[in-house]
Protein backbone atom coordinates (compact mmCIF):
# COMPACT_ATOMS: atom_id res chain seq x y z
CA UNK A 1 0.00 0.00 0.00
CA UNK A 2 1.25 3.24 -1.06
CA UNK A 3 0.00 5.42 2.55
CA UNK A 4 -0.59 3.82 5.40
CA UNK A 5 -2.27 5.85 7.72
CA UNK A 6 -2.58 5.37 12.35
CA UNK A 7 -4.61 6.86 14.40
CA UNK A 8 -7.68 4.20 13.93
CA UNK A 9 -9.37 5.00 16.84
CA UNK A 10 -9.95 8.76 16.60
CA UNK A 11 -13.14 10.16 17.76
CA UNK A 12 -14.41 11.82 14.10
CA UNK A 13 -13.92 8.49 12.33
CA UNK A 14 -15.57 6.18 14.21
CA UNK A 15 -18.48 9.25 14.42
CA UNK A 16 -18.39 8.56 10.61
CA UNK A 17 -18.75 4.74 10.89
CA UNK A 18 -20.84 4.36 13.52
CA UNK A 19 -24.07 2.90 11.90
CA UNK A 20 -24.14 0.78 8.77
CA UNK A 21 -27.17 0.00 6.63
CA UNK A 22 -27.39 -2.27 3.29
CA UNK A 23 -28.43 -1.61 -0.39
CA UNK A 24 -31.72 -0.90 -0.52
CA UNK A 25 -32.82 1.77 1.39
CA UNK A 26 -32.82 5.61 1.44
CA UNK A 27 -30.51 7.92 1.94
CA UNK A 28 -30.20 11.55 2.38
CA UNK A 29 -28.91 11.80 -0.76
CA UNK A 30 -30.84 10.15 -3.44
CA UNK A 31 -30.72 6.26 -3.41
CA UNK A 32 -28.64 3.85 -1.31
CA UNK A 33 -26.74 3.00 -4.13
CA UNK A 34 -26.64 3.36 -7.90
CA UNK A 35 -26.36 -0.19 -9.47
CA UNK A 36 -25.94 0.58 -12.64
CA UNK A 37 -23.75 3.22 -13.75
CA UNK A 38 -24.60 6.40 -12.93
CA UNK A 39 -22.57 9.03 -12.69
CA UNK A 40 -24.84 11.87 -13.52
CA UNK A 41 -27.09 10.56 -10.29
CA UNK A 42 -24.10 11.03 -8.43
CA UNK A 43 -23.17 14.39 -9.69
CA UNK A 44 -26.46 15.41 -8.34
CA UNK A 45 -25.77 13.38 -5.10
CA UNK A 46 -22.66 15.05 -4.56
CA UNK A 47 -24.11 19.09 -5.53
CA UNK A 48 -26.56 18.56 -2.92
CA UNK A 49 -24.18 18.07 -0.62
CA UNK A 50 -21.92 20.84 -1.25
CA UNK A 51 -24.48 22.93 -1.20
CA UNK A 52 -26.28 21.26 2.10
CA UNK A 53 -23.01 21.76 3.52
CA UNK A 54 -21.92 25.37 2.81
CA UNK A 55 -26.15 26.18 4.16
CA UNK A 56 -25.57 24.79 7.64
CA UNK A 57 -21.38 25.35 7.81
CA UNK A 58 -20.76 21.86 7.77
CA UNK A 59 -17.98 19.60 5.73
CA UNK A 60 -18.04 17.27 3.04
CA UNK A 61 -15.87 15.21 0.62
CA UNK A 62 -16.13 13.44 -2.58
CA UNK A 63 -14.42 9.76 -3.20
CA UNK A 64 -13.86 7.86 -6.10
CA UNK A 65 -11.98 4.41 -5.78
CA UNK A 66 -10.54 3.00 -8.59
CA UNK A 67 -9.98 -0.87 -9.02
CA UNK A 68 -6.55 -1.12 -10.25
CA UNK A 69 -6.25 -4.62 -11.88
CA UNK A 70 -10.07 -5.37 -13.51
CA UNK A 71 -8.27 -6.25 -17.05
CA UNK A 72 -6.13 -8.60 -15.37
CA UNK A 73 -8.63 -10.08 -14.00
CA UNK A 74 -10.76 -10.30 -16.70
CA UNK A 75 -8.19 -11.75 -18.95
CA UNK A 76 -7.31 -14.39 -16.04
CA UNK A 77 -10.69 -15.38 -14.69
CA UNK A 78 -13.08 -14.22 -17.37
CA UNK A 79 -15.28 -10.93 -17.70
CA UNK A 80 -18.44 -12.67 -15.62
CA UNK A 81 -15.76 -13.55 -13.20
CA UNK A 82 -14.64 -9.82 -13.04
CA UNK A 83 -18.53 -8.30 -13.05
CA UNK A 84 -18.59 -10.50 -9.83
CA UNK A 85 -15.24 -9.52 -8.45
CA UNK A 86 -16.61 -5.51 -9.05
CA UNK A 87 -20.10 -6.50 -7.67
CA UNK A 88 -18.50 -7.77 -4.07
CA UNK A 89 -16.24 -4.63 -3.90
CA UNK A 90 -19.71 -2.57 -4.16
CA UNK A 91 -21.18 -5.01 -1.23
CA UNK A 92 -17.60 -4.32 0.94
CA UNK A 93 -17.46 -0.57 -0.12
CA UNK A 94 -21.31 0.15 1.03
CA UNK A 95 -20.68 -1.90 4.20
CA UNK A 96 -17.66 0.41 4.61
CA UNK A 97 -19.72 3.74 4.79
CA UNK A 98 -22.14 5.24 7.09
CA UNK A 99 -26.12 5.01 5.98
CA UNK A 100 -26.54 8.70 5.29
CA UNK A 101 -23.12 8.12 2.37
CA UNK A 102 -23.81 7.70 -1.43
CA UNK A 103 -21.97 4.86 -2.98
CA UNK A 104 -22.27 5.02 -6.73
CA UNK A 105 -20.79 3.28 -9.68
CA UNK A 106 -19.45 5.01 -12.16
CA UNK A 107 -17.95 2.65 -14.46
CA UNK A 108 -16.86 -0.86 -14.63
CA UNK A 109 -13.87 -0.21 -12.45
CA UNK A 110 -14.93 2.55 -10.44
CA UNK A 111 -17.03 3.61 -7.36
CA UNK A 112 -17.94 7.11 -5.83
CA UNK A 113 -18.38 8.08 -2.72
CA UNK A 114 -20.23 11.08 -1.11
CA UNK A 115 -19.61 11.73 2.44
CA UNK A 116 -22.78 13.34 3.99
CA UNK A 117 -22.34 16.54 5.77
CA UNK A 118 -20.24 16.63 9.39
CA UNK A 119 -19.17 19.04 11.78
CA UNK A 120 -15.53 18.29 11.72
CA UNK A 121 -13.61 16.68 8.10
CA UNK A 122 -10.14 17.64 7.93
CA UNK A 123 -7.15 15.76 5.49
CA UNK A 124 -6.47 13.23 7.93
CA UNK A 125 -9.81 12.07 8.54
CA UNK A 126 -10.34 11.90 4.90
CA UNK A 127 -6.88 9.91 4.26
CA UNK A 128 -8.57 7.43 7.26
CA UNK A 129 -11.70 7.34 5.63
CA UNK A 130 -9.58 6.62 1.74
CA UNK A 131 -8.02 4.16 4.08
CA UNK A 132 -10.91 2.08 5.12
CA UNK A 133 -12.38 2.23 1.73
CA UNK A 134 -9.20 0.74 0.52
CA UNK A 135 -8.59 -2.05 2.99
CA UNK A 136 -12.37 -3.41 2.72
CA UNK A 137 -11.45 -3.47 -1.39
CA UNK A 138 -8.30 -5.25 -1.32
CA UNK A 139 -9.58 -8.28 1.21
CA UNK A 140 -9.40 -11.70 -0.39
CA UNK A 141 -11.89 -12.45 -2.52
CA UNK A 142 -13.56 -16.03 -2.38
CA UNK A 143 -15.02 -16.94 -6.14
CA UNK A 144 -15.71 -20.40 -5.84
CA UNK A 145 -13.01 -22.48 -4.90
CA UNK A 146 -10.71 -19.49 -6.08
CA UNK A 147 -9.16 -16.49 -4.01
CA UNK A 148 -8.63 -13.20 -5.96
CA UNK A 149 -6.39 -10.59 -4.60
CA UNK A 150 -7.04 -7.20 -5.78
CA UNK A 151 -5.63 -3.71 -5.58
CA UNK A 152 -7.44 -0.41 -5.17
CA UNK A 153 -6.07 2.93 -5.41
CA UNK A 154 -8.31 6.11 -4.46
CA UNK A 155 -8.60 9.83 -5.11
CA UNK A 156 -10.52 12.10 -2.94
CA UNK A 157 -11.52 15.93 -2.81
CA UNK A 158 -12.55 18.11 0.21
CA UNK A 159 -15.49 20.86 -0.42
CA UNK A 160 -12.65 23.04 1.47
CA UNK A 161 -10.41 22.74 -1.42
CA UNK A 162 -12.77 23.00 -3.50
CA UNK A 163 -14.78 26.38 -4.27
CA UNK A 164 -17.53 25.25 -6.56
CA UNK A 165 -21.28 24.61 -5.91
CA UNK A 166 -21.21 22.10 -8.54
CA UNK A 167 -20.89 18.11 -7.95
CA UNK A 168 -19.82 17.70 -11.02
CA UNK A 169 -16.74 19.54 -11.49
CA UNK A 170 -16.22 17.91 -7.85
CA UNK A 171 -16.07 14.92 -8.65
CA UNK A 172 -13.75 15.35 -11.88
CA UNK A 173 -11.59 16.92 -9.11
CA UNK A 174 -12.23 13.58 -7.41
CA UNK A 175 -11.11 11.66 -10.41
CA UNK A 176 -8.28 13.43 -11.49
CA UNK A 177 -6.80 13.14 -7.72
CA UNK A 178 -7.45 9.08 -9.13
CA UNK A 179 -5.76 9.31 -12.39
CA UNK A 180 -2.70 10.81 -10.04
CA UNK A 181 -2.86 8.18 -7.88
CA UNK A 182 -2.83 5.68 -10.59
CA UNK A 183 0.32 7.22 -12.08
CA UNK A 184 2.04 6.69 -8.58
CA UNK A 185 1.44 2.78 -9.12
CA UNK A 186 -0.89 0.31 -7.17
CA UNK A 187 -2.75 0.88 -3.66
CA UNK A 188 -2.39 4.50 -3.76
CA UNK A 189 -4.18 7.38 -2.30
CA UNK A 190 -3.85 10.98 -3.54
CA UNK A 191 -6.04 14.11 -2.36
CA UNK A 192 -7.08 16.84 -4.93
CA UNK A 193 -4.95 19.97 -5.16
CA UNK A 194 -5.75 23.11 -7.04
CA UNK A 195 -2.34 22.13 -8.61
CA UNK A 196 -3.75 18.94 -10.15
CA UNK A 197 -6.03 21.53 -12.74
CA UNK A 198 -3.05 22.22 -15.22
CA UNK A 199 -2.95 18.78 -15.64
CA UNK A 200 -6.53 18.59 -16.81
CA UNK A 201 -6.14 21.23 -18.57
CA UNK A 202 -2.93 19.94 -20.28
CA UNK A 203 -4.79 16.20 -21.04
CA UNK A 204 -6.46 17.42 -24.25
CA UNK A 205 -3.22 18.28 -26.29
CA UNK A 206 -2.44 14.40 -25.66
CA UNK A 207 -3.40 13.30 -28.75
CA UNK A 208 -1.71 16.16 -30.83
CA UNK A 209 1.16 16.38 -29.01
CA UNK A 210 2.13 12.46 -29.01
CA UNK A 211 4.15 12.67 -32.32
CA UNK A 212 5.80 15.58 -31.49
CA UNK A 213 6.64 14.34 -28.07
CA UNK A 214 8.33 11.52 -30.05
CA UNK A 215 10.47 14.13 -32.55
CA UNK A 216 11.50 16.49 -29.18
CA UNK A 217 12.57 13.11 -27.28
CA UNK A 218 9.88 13.07 -24.68
CA UNK A 219 8.76 10.03 -24.73
CA UNK A 220 12.29 7.66 -23.28
CA UNK A 221 13.23 5.03 -21.21
CA UNK A 222 12.64 4.44 -17.33
CA UNK A 223 14.78 1.72 -16.20
CA UNK A 224 13.20 -0.39 -13.08
CA UNK A 225 15.75 -3.04 -11.79
CA UNK A 226 15.76 -7.02 -11.59
CA UNK A 227 17.67 -9.02 -8.96
CA UNK A 228 18.21 -12.55 -8.02
CA UNK A 229 16.75 -14.26 -5.21
CA UNK A 230 19.98 -16.15 -4.61
CA UNK A 231 22.84 -13.27 -4.40
CA UNK A 232 20.55 -10.55 -4.63
CA UNK A 233 23.10 -9.13 -7.40
CA UNK A 234 21.31 -6.92 -10.51
CA UNK A 235 20.62 -9.08 -12.84
CA UNK A 236 19.05 -6.53 -15.59
CA UNK A 237 16.39 -3.78 -16.15
CA UNK A 238 13.24 -3.12 -17.95
CA UNK A 239 13.10 -0.38 -20.20
CA UNK A 240 9.81 0.82 -19.60
CA UNK A 241 8.01 4.03 -21.51
CA UNK A 242 7.89 7.56 -19.32
CA UNK A 243 6.36 10.70 -21.36
CA UNK A 244 7.83 13.56 -19.93
CA UNK A 245 5.36 16.03 -20.55
CA UNK A 246 6.21 19.72 -20.24
CA UNK A 247 3.09 20.40 -18.41
CA UNK A 248 1.87 16.93 -17.33
CA UNK A 249 4.91 15.68 -15.68
CA UNK A 250 5.72 12.63 -16.38
CA UNK A 251 3.14 10.16 -17.66
CA UNK A 252 3.07 6.08 -17.33
CA UNK A 253 2.34 4.46 -20.53
CA UNK A 254 -1.42 3.54 -19.87
CA UNK A 255 -2.10 7.37 -20.63
CA UNK A 256 -0.66 7.47 -23.84
CA UNK A 257 -0.19 4.07 -25.44
CA UNK A 258 -3.35 4.10 -26.52
CA UNK A 259 -3.02 7.61 -28.34
CA UNK A 260 0.73 6.26 -30.43
CA UNK A 261 -1.31 3.14 -31.43
CA UNK A 262 -4.23 5.12 -32.71
CA UNK A 263 -1.69 7.61 -34.55
CA UNK A 264 0.55 4.25 -36.04
CA UNK A 265 3.41 4.92 -34.17
CA UNK A 266 3.99 2.14 -32.24
CA UNK A 267 7.01 1.46 -34.26
CA UNK A 268 8.69 4.38 -33.99
CA UNK A 269 8.04 4.18 -29.92
CA UNK A 270 9.75 0.96 -30.45
CA UNK A 271 12.91 2.16 -32.18
CA UNK A 272 13.10 5.32 -29.58
CA UNK A 273 13.01 2.29 -26.47
CA UNK A 274 15.64 0.13 -28.05
CA UNK A 275 18.10 2.78 -28.50
CA UNK A 276 17.64 4.80 -25.69
CA UNK A 277 17.98 1.08 -23.55
CA UNK A 278 21.29 -0.07 -25.84
CA UNK A 279 22.87 3.52 -24.95
CA UNK A 280 21.86 3.73 -21.53
CA UNK A 281 23.67 -0.06 -21.18
CA UNK A 282 26.73 1.18 -22.99
CA UNK A 283 26.74 4.32 -20.66
CA UNK A 284 26.50 2.03 -17.48
CA UNK A 285 29.51 0.01 -18.85
CA UNK A 286 31.49 3.14 -19.24
CA UNK A 287 30.64 3.75 -15.28
CA UNK A 288 31.34 0.45 -14.10
CA UNK A 289 28.57 -0.98 -13.44
CA UNK A 290 27.93 -4.61 -13.80
CA UNK A 291 24.46 -4.95 -15.25
CA UNK A 292 24.35 -7.81 -17.14
CA UNK A 293 21.32 -6.87 -19.71
CA UNK A 294 18.78 -4.59 -20.53
CA UNK A 295 14.58 -6.00 -21.42
CA UNK A 296 13.03 -4.11 -24.35
CA UNK A 297 9.00 -4.63 -24.61
CA UNK A 298 8.61 -5.44 -28.35
CA UNK A 299 5.00 -4.85 -29.71
CA UNK A 300 3.17 -6.92 -32.58
CA UNK A 301 3.55 -4.44 -35.23
CA UNK A 302 7.44 -4.26 -34.64
CA UNK A 303 7.35 -8.10 -34.33
CA UNK A 304 6.29 -8.43 -38.22
CA UNK A 305 8.32 -6.23 -39.36
CA UNK A 306 10.65 -8.20 -41.90
CA UNK A 307 13.73 -5.92 -41.23
CA UNK A 308 13.27 -6.12 -37.03
CA UNK A 309 16.54 -8.88 -37.20
CA UNK A 310 18.52 -6.11 -39.16
CA UNK A 311 17.44 -3.04 -37.53
CA UNK A 312 18.93 -4.73 -34.03
CA UNK A 313 22.12 -6.00 -35.53
CA UNK A 314 22.87 -2.35 -36.43
CA UNK A 315 22.00 -0.91 -32.95
CA UNK A 316 23.77 -3.45 -30.96
CA UNK A 317 26.91 -3.24 -33.43
CA UNK A 318 26.46 0.68 -33.40
CA UNK A 319 26.63 0.46 -29.36
CA UNK A 320 29.17 -1.90 -29.64
CA UNK A 321 26.79 -4.36 -27.39
CA UNK A 322 26.90 -8.53 -27.75
CA UNK A 323 23.57 -9.99 -28.25
CA UNK A 324 23.08 -11.34 -25.05
CA UNK A 325 22.99 -7.92 -23.47
CA UNK A 326 19.52 -7.85 -24.95
CA UNK A 327 16.36 -9.64 -23.35
CA UNK A 328 13.33 -9.50 -26.22
CA UNK A 329 10.08 -8.79 -23.85
CA UNK A 330 6.80 -10.59 -25.65
CA UNK A 331 3.53 -10.68 -24.28
CA UNK A 332 2.05 -14.06 -23.67
CA UNK A 333 -1.54 -12.68 -25.64
CA UNK A 334 1.41 -12.37 -28.73
CA UNK A 335 2.20 -15.89 -28.74
CA UNK A 336 -1.24 -17.66 -27.55
CA UNK A 337 -2.84 -15.75 -30.44
CA UNK A 338 -0.20 -15.35 -33.03
CA UNK A 339 -0.80 -17.58 -36.59
CA UNK A 340 2.00 -14.86 -38.10
CA UNK A 341 4.84 -17.21 -39.60
CA UNK A 342 6.75 -14.47 -39.33
CA UNK A 343 6.43 -13.09 -35.44
CA UNK A 344 8.00 -16.87 -35.15
CA UNK A 345 10.68 -16.05 -37.82
CA UNK A 346 11.81 -12.86 -36.10
CA UNK A 347 11.68 -14.00 -32.56
CA UNK A 348 14.02 -17.10 -33.66
CA UNK A 349 16.15 -15.18 -35.18
CA UNK A 350 16.48 -12.86 -32.34
CA UNK A 351 17.08 -16.03 -30.17
CA UNK A 352 19.75 -17.41 -32.85
CA UNK A 353 21.33 -13.91 -33.14
CA UNK A 354 21.89 -14.63 -29.16
CA UNK A 355 19.04 -12.24 -27.42
CA UNK A 356 17.48 -13.53 -24.89
CA UNK A 357 13.74 -13.99 -25.17
CA UNK A 358 11.29 -13.31 -22.27
CA UNK A 359 7.58 -14.40 -22.15
CA UNK A 360 5.74 -11.48 -19.95
CA UNK A 361 2.90 -11.23 -18.33
CA UNK A 362 2.62 -15.46 -18.31
CA UNK A 363 0.03 -16.68 -16.84
CA UNK A 364 -2.79 -14.12 -18.54
CA UNK A 365 -2.11 -15.27 -22.03
CA UNK A 366 -3.39 -18.92 -22.46
CA UNK A 367 0.45 -19.71 -24.23
CA UNK A 368 0.33 -23.23 -24.48
CA UNK A 369 3.93 -25.48 -24.26
CA UNK A 370 3.97 -26.10 -28.16
CA UNK A 371 4.15 -22.41 -28.48
CA UNK A 372 6.60 -21.50 -26.17
CA UNK A 373 8.67 -24.09 -27.40
CA UNK A 374 7.79 -22.82 -31.24
CA UNK A 375 8.54 -18.94 -29.87
CA UNK A 376 12.67 -20.36 -28.29
CA UNK A 377 11.18 -18.69 -25.24
CA UNK A 378 14.14 -18.76 -22.64
CA UNK A 379 12.49 -17.04 -19.72
CA UNK A 380 8.45 -17.25 -18.08
CA UNK A 381 8.27 -13.64 -16.41
CA UNK A 382 5.54 -14.69 -13.68
CA UNK A 383 2.29 -12.29 -13.98
CA UNK A 384 1.71 -9.98 -10.69
CA UNK A 385 -2.11 -11.25 -10.46
CA UNK A 386 -0.02 -14.50 -9.02
CA UNK A 387 1.95 -12.52 -7.01
CA UNK A 388 0.06 -10.38 -5.01
CA UNK A 389 0.00 -12.03 -1.47
CA UNK A 390 1.66 -15.26 -2.47
CA UNK A 391 3.29 -15.00 0.91
CA UNK A 392 -0.14 -15.52 2.60
CA UNK A 393 -1.87 -17.11 0.68
CA UNK A 394 -1.59 -21.37 -0.10
CA UNK A 395 -3.48 -21.16 -3.34
CA UNK A 396 -0.84 -18.28 -4.93
CA UNK A 397 2.09 -20.43 -3.83
CA UNK A 398 0.40 -23.86 -5.37
CA UNK A 399 0.29 -21.85 -8.41
CA UNK A 400 3.35 -20.21 -8.76
CA UNK A 401 4.48 -23.52 -7.44
CA UNK A 402 3.51 -25.33 -10.87
CA UNK A 403 4.75 -22.67 -12.90
CA UNK A 404 8.28 -22.94 -11.40
CA UNK A 405 7.96 -27.04 -12.04
CA UNK A 406 6.73 -26.34 -15.17
CA UNK A 407 9.42 -23.97 -16.19
CA UNK A 408 11.87 -26.57 -14.54
CA UNK A 409 10.96 -29.26 -17.02
CA UNK A 410 11.13 -27.07 -20.05
CA UNK A 411 14.79 -25.67 -18.41
CA UNK A 412 13.52 -22.26 -18.57
CA UNK A 413 14.40 -18.93 -16.10
CA UNK A 414 11.89 -17.58 -14.35
CA UNK A 415 11.09 -14.04 -12.90
CA UNK A 416 8.34 -12.63 -11.20
CA UNK A 417 6.72 -9.24 -11.48
CA UNK A 418 5.28 -7.17 -9.41
CA UNK A 419 6.87 -7.64 -6.17
CA UNK A 420 5.91 -4.97 -3.51
CA UNK A 421 6.71 -6.37 -0.40
CA UNK A 422 9.54 -8.15 1.58
CA UNK A 423 6.96 -11.17 2.45
CA UNK A 424 6.45 -12.02 -1.13
CA UNK A 425 10.07 -11.42 -2.30
CA UNK A 426 11.15 -14.13 0.29
CA UNK A 427 8.52 -16.47 -0.28
CA UNK A 428 9.33 -16.34 -4.15
CA UNK A 429 12.72 -17.45 -3.35
CA UNK A 430 11.46 -20.02 -0.65
CA UNK A 431 9.85 -21.64 -4.05
CA UNK A 432 12.89 -21.07 -6.59
CA UNK A 433 12.06 -18.39 -8.19
CA UNK A 434 15.24 -17.37 -9.78
CA UNK A 435 14.29 -13.43 -10.15
CA UNK A 436 11.73 -10.72 -9.30
CA UNK A 437 10.84 -7.31 -10.33
CA UNK A 438 8.42 -4.70 -8.68
CA UNK A 439 8.13 -1.56 -6.79
CA UNK A 440 9.71 -3.49 -3.79
CA UNK A 441 12.65 -4.01 -5.36
CA UNK A 442 12.81 -0.63 -7.28
CA UNK A 443 10.60 1.99 -9.10
CA UNK A 444 11.40 2.90 -12.63
CA UNK A 445 13.92 5.23 -12.99
CA UNK A 446 15.38 8.13 -15.34
CA UNK A 447 19.03 6.61 -17.05
CA UNK A 448 20.22 9.27 -14.60
CA UNK A 449 19.46 7.95 -11.30
CA UNK A 450 20.24 4.16 -12.55
CA UNK A 451 24.30 4.40 -10.71
CA UNK A 452 23.16 5.67 -8.08
CA UNK A 453 20.41 2.95 -7.29
CA UNK A 454 22.60 0.83 -8.53
CA UNK A 455 25.87 1.56 -5.92
CA UNK A 456 23.13 1.82 -2.47
CA UNK A 457 21.69 -1.53 -3.78
CA UNK A 458 25.26 -3.07 -4.07
CA UNK A 459 25.87 -1.36 -0.62
CA UNK A 460 22.80 -2.74 1.19
CA UNK A 461 24.02 -6.30 0.58
CA UNK A 462 25.83 -8.41 2.97
CA UNK A 463 28.58 -9.48 0.54
CA UNK A 464 28.84 -6.74 -2.23
CA UNK A 465 30.52 -7.50 -5.02
CA UNK A 466 33.28 -5.73 -6.58
CA UNK A 467 32.46 -3.26 -9.22
CA UNK A 468 35.06 -3.45 -11.95
CA UNK A 469 35.20 -1.39 -15.39
CA UNK A 470 34.58 -3.45 -18.51
CA UNK A 471 37.36 -3.94 -20.77
CA UNK A 472 36.32 -4.14 -23.86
Amino acid sequence: MALIVTAIGFPAIMGLYAVFRPFGENREFGDNRHSNPKPAAFHIDLGRALRRARKRSKKTACLVVGLDDFEAIADRYGISAAQDVVAELAERLNAAIRKRDCLTQLDDRKFGVVIAPVGHLNLDIALQVATRLQSAAESPIKLGGTTIYVSASIGFCLDANFNDNSGTKMAEAADLALTVAWRSGPSSIRAYSPDMRDLKAASHKVPSDIEQALEAGQILPWFQPQISTDTGRVTGFEALARWDHPERGVMAPGEFLDKLQSAGQMQRLGELMLTGALKALSSWDALGLDIPQVGVNFSPDELRDPRLLQKIEWELDKHELTADRLAIEILETVVATSPEDMIARNISGLSELGCHVDLDDFGTGHASISSIRRFDIQRLKIDRSFVMKVDQDPEQQRMVSAILLMAERLELDTLAEGVETAGEHTMLAQLGCRHVQGFGIGRPMPVESVQEWTKGHIARLSDPPEIRYRTG
